[in-house]
């Protein structure tokens, strides 16, 4: 359970934020920050995580943008699930966030928390893998704006400190042609079995994937695999998921052996509605 005294902070601004960190941190009060809270009440209850001190990012600008513009639309990492589903800038994004949890949970969830979280699924991280999205993470050294392709690898990479500000997609990604599949062995709100997405950018398919491997990925040797179209669609599918980053997971949701087969006609789905394969 959480600590009965845990201390509570919301700084006004990052430097504050990051400065604050800090001197906790220093201070052996194992900060943590602090959006929707989601995770930290769960770890907490179950004896996982027990922070002696919160820092609340809420009250920061930065993390509580939504704004969209002819460039680019950027999301603060405390915007709320169901605050980005109603905006609906990101179709992609919409579709994959309106299935995580349920409404009431997606309430408080909110888009960096689902990013940073340790439950391994993340899908909110998806659309902006597929979308070459840009990260602002402050620090403090700064500011600094990240392609999310080179500092999301299986998890977000930051240093003990770093804070997720917001998320930056260019404007031409938000509309190309999708598809997000949420495929659960069990009830409709139940952990995912396999979470797929797919964006067809430019006649090129895009592929990005949760609950196969224990993290979110997006693998460009899938991508060139599925996109041979000098092979057969069957051979471009079997080349696909041989390169799959790790071993395929074999957890209580579902068997390796059934997750592959999940995959298999996910991957064909993708093809014959993104690609207009007639056979």
């Amino acid at each position: 359970m959480l600590p009965a005294k845990i201390e509570y902070y919301k700084p006004t601004n990052l430097p504050a934020a990051v400065e604050l960190f800090q001197e906790l941190r220093r201070a052996n009060k194992q900060p943590m920050y602090f959006s929707g809270g989601t995770e930290i009440l769960t770890f907490g209850r179950l004896n996982i995580d027990n922070p002696g001190s919160i820092i609340d990012i809420k009250g920061i600008p930065e993390c509580a943008i939504l704004n969209k513009n002819n460039q680019s639309l950027i999301i603060g990492a405390s915007v709320p699930l169901t605050t980005i589903e109603k905006d609906n800038s990101f179709p992609l994004l919409t579709s994959v966030s309106s299935e995580i949890a349920d409404q009431t949970a997606r309430n408080k969830i909110t888009i960096g928390g689902n990013i940073c979280g340790k439950i391994f699924y993340r899908e909110a991280v998806l659309p902006f893998l597929l979308a070459d999205s840009y990260l602002l993470i402050a620090s403090t050294q700064g500011v600094k704006q990240v392609p999310i392709n080179t500092i999301f690898n299986k998890e977000l990479r930051l240093e003990e400190g770093d804070l997720l500000v917001n998320i930056r997609t260019e404007s031409v990604f938000l509309n190309f042609p999708f598809i997000s599949r949420k495929i659960r062995k069990q009830w409709e709100t139940g952990y995912p079995l396999i979470t797929g997405t797919a964006m067809n950018v430019n006649g090129y398919l895009r592929m990005a994937f949760s609950g196969i491997c224990p993290f979110p990925f997006r693998s460009l040797a899938m991508e060139n695999e599925i996109n041979n179209v000098a092979l057969p669609i069957e051979s471009r599918i079997e080349n696909a998921i041989n390169q799959i980053p790790e071993p395929i997971l074999n957890d209580i949701e579902g068997s390796n052996e059934y997750r592959l087969f999940v995959l298999k006609n996910l991957l064909m789905e993708f093809l014959l509605e993104m690609e207009g394969y007639d056979g």
